[in-house]
């Protein structure tokens, strides 16, 4: 989750061309969702991880316990149920929000990311604030990483998950068959066919010399892949930025222990990295957990795709932008809406957006 430009995103649709080029091809030969190979799977116990939060500075204390093959992944926040689902994501600044009957649920995504990369595809996410009369509340932010969040689900170790009537459950998953793109300038999420998940990712910023133009292209090789590269990077933000955001209401519980924090004079000042390219692998761990929104039921989630994301700017999208939309795959659509949300405007997921492009 980058810290930086999103707070002066313009909340207006700003794309000035899209292409879509499956867009006179039938959806069901876009993407198919096909068996994975291996069960749905849950937590093997519960876990409790209590921290800060990023934006509101409270403390709050989430709880991770097994759920049934089946019912995905969910929140559960003041007794109600809230999943994660792009369905309740709401637009918001530099975080990723879900929100239900009037509860809100902010900066989910490395939680979410830790979990759909960990392959835990159903799990009981309880969450509680500080205060009992909070009608919104904030996962913590741990250390800006969500290496927390991997060490907790390791500690509770991973099942196959079971339903009601005791029964395992196969796990679908999407595969793309054709290229589809968007971009705005020289921002752009393009998603290609590919015979396994990978994401590349690119981040530019001329302005701040230590972090310039970075690039890296991530695949999940082995079990042990995203735990090691992806989960330590963490959240960041430039220095000279940092008043502005405060003023805005936002970080108040931000700080040199959750963030690494870049100023353009200056270069970094809380060394040292734990990749030279941390900020550009923060960028995925993110891509990851906003995408995780997309699964139901324990399917879908992070689909078999090269997905190339380039260049954070402040633009997005509403369902005025795809006058074609009901000829393309709402699953696929959603992906790269989320992509460009994600890279472009600090997760914000617009609600309108999710009632158009519902999963088939």
């Amino acid at each position: 989750m980058s810290l930086s430009s999103a707070v002066k995103a313009k909340k207006s649709t700003l794309i000035s061309l899209m292409r879509l080029s499956s867009a006179n091809s039938s959806s069901s030969s876009t993407v198919s969702l096909k068996p994975s190979g291996r069960l749905q799977q849950t937590l093997a116990g519960s876990v409790e991880v209590n921290g800060k939060a990023l934006h509101s500075g409270k403390v709050s204390t989430v709880k991770l316990l097994p759920a049934i093959a089946g019912a995905g992944r969910y929140l559960e926040f003041r007794s109600r149920s809230i999943p994660a689902s792009i369905e309740f994501a709401q637009e918001s600044p530099l975080c990723t929000t879900l929100l239900k009957d009037g509860l809100r649920i902010r900066t989910v995504e490395h939680l979410l990311s830790a979990l759909e990369a960990k392959g835990v595809d159903n799990c009981r996410i309880q969450i509680e604030s500080e205060s009992p009369d909070d009608r919104e509340v904030e996962v913590p932010i741990c250390d800006g990483s969500a290496k927390e969040w991997v060490e907790a689900i390791e500690e509770a170790g991973i099942n196959v998950a079971q339903n009601h009537d005791g029964e395992t459950v196969e796990k679908m998953v999407a595969h793309v068959n054709k290229p589809v793109y968007v971009r705005k300038n020289d921002s752009f999420v393009a998603v290609f066919p590919d015979l396994e998940t990978r994401i590349t990712c690119g981040i530019d910023f001329p302005q701040v010399p230590a972090i310039g133009c970075q690039w890296f292209s991530w695949k999940p090789e082995h079990h042990s892949s995203y735990a090691k590269d992806i989960a330590p990077s963490r959240t960041f933000c430039v220095y000279e930025e940092v008043e502005k955001m405060r003023e805005a209401g936002l970080i108040k519980g931000g700080s040199l222990d959750n963030a690494i924090v870049c100023s353009a004079e200056h270069g970094w000042m809380n060394p040292p990295l734990r990749f030279d390219n941390e900020a550009c692998r923060h960028k995925i761990l993110d891509l990851i957990g906003d995408l995780s929104l997309v699964a139901r039921g324990g399917n879908g989630g992070f689909p078999v795709a090269h997905i190339v994301a380039f260049k954070a700017s402040a633009t997005f999208i509403s369902p005025s932008s795809f006058p074609d939309i009901k000829r393309v795959n709402s699953f696929l659509i959603k992906w790269v809406c989320l992509c460009l949300y994600q890279m472009q405007a600090g997760h914000a997921l617009h609600t309108e957006l999710a009632r158009h492009l519902t999963i088939d």
